[in-house]
């Protein structure tokens, strides 16, 4: 994760409206289907991996490029019929240089795209035209019904995601995550071909198939834009070329500079910046775990054993406009994303890896699930889940708003009593007149003391005070909860102290 900016390929491609023509590459078309799909991804898993190389011109596709290049409304795939899926394409560039091939299936044929550079209105002078006729595509974008945004793009390595209901971009998903936590052994698998299916007026199913170094897999989006966001049924097929030290699934990948609890590593006027704030964890007995996101001073992972948990998600739970003061790029407005599993996952853990940052244009945070069972080379990997892309504090369905506990509401930290540090926590939803037990636990200090009260003229917030000694230097594990005897009443909250 640390050697590839994703931010500044999405922000460079996505600020402009992109994209040259497709034309038929052909009038009939192969027959298509998943399971044609699948074979396909474990024939080219038993053959050796070849890189597709860049494309020379696209290193002169910068950012100026880019944003002068404009694609011609009248271009969008799709675009004389009703509804929401328009899809527009995106051209190579120096963040994106490597091509992809793209075609649309229609009962059951797939007939390939050609890339036209005259799907872009240009200046003179600028590379995008000057990619020539077989460049091929970077990637692609669905398309709202005024076409004056998109509701879901796929572009770069296996990278893809989709805005809030309030229309605003933040984290984005990713196809796998190989050796992510692993200094300078991390890969890239990326999306090679694409299949475009319309399924309905604002819904399209993509196939995609993912070829790496280390693995090769068949992947199908069954993608629909619905009143409370985007929602993506997965079914995924993957086939290990060798063994992989740290296999990431269904993974994430987001930003975290800092927020009210860290606001000393925050140079930017703004008070807080960040895409998301909370991992999210919904295990299979039913509790909820609560980890709320830091920018650590050097890497630093978290790994939360589970065995088939409900679901994971990078969620942006402040939504509090005041709290960032952002009126540009509405950091209150960034998507949520939940996963839930929809094919039981068995044995694994959740992992959280971070690693620093000073600024708000490296995702320096991702989430996955991890098995246990190391893969090995030409096993089969079936995977199925859903993810949710929507403004929800916490996921509705699996999350701690189905089981009724108290949510994480506010974090600060600061200096207690002597030179103990203190950490306060709030959380949210705990019932009138109710006094919760605090049950508080520290692996590498020590708890000095523990308060907690409701907190006056605010309706079902209760506060948790907590001074902790440390090792000079050294980092403490906090854990926390609110509890009526052996009853949660609230998530389960872990937090690093220090790291």
């Amino acid at each position: 994760m640390n050697e590839i900016n994703r931010r500044a390929m999405i922000a460079a491609s996505a600020s402009a409206l992109l994209l040259p023509d497709m034309l038929f590459a052909q009038t009939g078309g192969d027959a298509f289907s998943w399971d044609r799909l699948v074979a396909q991804a474990q024939r080219l898993a038993r053959a050796p991996f070849k890189e597709t190389p860049p494309h020379p011109g696209a290193a002169k596709v910068d950012y100026d490029a880019l944003h002068q290049a404009r694609f011609r409304d009248a271009r969008t795939l799709w675009g004389d019929l009703p509804g929401d899926t328009g899809v527009r394409f995106f051209p190579l560039s120096v963040n994106a240089a490597q091509p992809v091939s793209i075609a649309i299936v229609e009962k059951g044929r797939a007939t390939p795209l050609r890339y036209d550079p005259t799907m872009f209105e240009t200046p003179a002078g600028n590379a995008v035209a000057a990619l020539g006729p077989d460049a091929g595509f970077a990637g692609f974008r669905i398309m709202n019904a005024a076409r004056d945004g998109d509701w879901l793009s796929f572009l770069g390595a296996s990278y893809f995601r989709a805005p809030s209901p309030q229309k605003q971009f933040g984290l984005s998903a990713r196809a796998i995550a190989i050796n992510t936590s692993l200094a300078g052994k991390e890969e890239f698998p990326r999306f090679t071909h694409f299949w475009l299916e319309r399924t309905g007026n604002s819904s399209v199913t993509i196939y995609a198939l993912l070829d790496g170094a280390s693995i090769a897999g068949a992947f199908r989006f069954v993608s629909s834009l619905g009143p409370q966001g985007v929602q993506q049924d997965v079914t995924a097929a993957l086939f290990p070329r060798r063994a992989i030290p740290e296999l990431g699934l269904m993974p994430m990948t987001s930003m975290f500079w800092y927020d009210q609890a860290n606001r000393v590593q925050g140079t930017d006027w703004r008070p807080e910046i960040h895409d998301s704030d909370m991992l999210s964890i919904a295990s299979a007995d039913g509790s909820a775990h609560a980890r709320p996101i830091v920018n650590p001073s050097a890497p630093h992972f978290s790994a939360f054993k589970e065995v088939s948990p409900k679901g994971f998600g990078l969620l942006q739970r402040d939504r509090d406009f005041d709290h960032y003061q952002d009126d540009g790029v509405f950091y209150d407005r960034r998507p949520s994303l939940w996963s839930t599993p929809t094919r039981p996952l068995g044995a694994g853990a959740v992992r959280l890896y971070a690693f620093p940052t000073d600024s708000e244009y490296t995702d320096n945070v991702a989430a996955y699930w991890t098995p246990d069972a190391a893969p090995r080379a030409g096993a089969r990997i079936d995977l199925a889940y859903r993810l949710d892309w929507s403004a929800a504090r916490t996921p509705a369905s699996t999350g701690p708003a189905s089981t009724g506990i108290a949510i994480v509401e506010n974090v600060w930290r600061g200096r207690g009593d002597g030179d103990a540090d203190r950490l306060v926590i709030d959380f949210a939803g705990v019932a009138a007149g109710s006094k919760p037990d605090i049950w508080a636990d520290v692996a590498g200090g020590t708890l000095i003391k523990k308060a907690g009260y409701p907190v006056l003229g605010r309706e079902g917030l209760f506060r948790t005070v907590l001074d902790i000694q440390r090792a000079q230097g050294k980092s403490a594990d906090i854990r926390l909860q609110l509890r009526a005897g052996d009853r949660a009443l609230s998530e389960y909250v872990h937090y690093p102290l220090g790291v």
